[in-house]
């Protein structure tokens, strides 16, 4: 039987070290943009692509912690693993190919249309992540994990 406090839902520590890497990572890309042009560019704490990615940062924080919590045989371990997987690959694959697209796509319209129709925004173009802004992603959010689990 479920006792009441069980059925409340409290994010725990693998919750929240997954925001945090994701967040950290996010506000890392923002103000390196600041730092190299110094001029702020406040849409690239929000936008996606870049080194490192932060969606791999976070999955892999959370695969880790529930790994380290809860074992890593586990059926929640194995089920995070599996969406954390699916997570980069979209970043590295999918996304990365639509970005691709946007590229030329805005080429052909600056090329090939005198005036493209008032008010048009370009389509944006990062969108996805290279192997290793994944790879790097992922090698962060594991060591944050196991970091915060081996001092706390």
């Amino acid at each position: 039987m479920t006792s009441p406090s069980e059925l409340n839902f409290v994010p725990n520590v693998a919750f929240w070290l997954a925001l945090g890497i994701g967040f950290a990572v996010q506000g890392f890309k923002g103000f390196s943009v600041y730092f190299l042009t110094h001029r702020w560019n406040l849409r690239r704490f929000v936008e996606t692509g870049g080194m490192p990615s932060s969606h791999a940062a976070s999955v892999a924080a959370l695969s880790t912690s529930i790994g380290i919590q809860q074992g890593f045989r586990s059926p929640l371990f194995a089920a995070t693993l599996y969406f954390s997987l699916v997570v980069m690959y979209d970043a590295a694959g999918l996304r990365r190919a639509a970005g691709r697209q946007a590229i030329v796509l805005n080429r052909l319209i600056d090329e090939h249309f005198k005036h493209p129709e008032i008010g048009a925004q370009k389509l944006m173009e990062l969108l996805g992540h290279t192997p290793l802004e994944v790879l790097v992603g992922a090698v962060l959010g594991v060591l944050t994990a196991v970091f915060w689990h081996w001092i706390f």
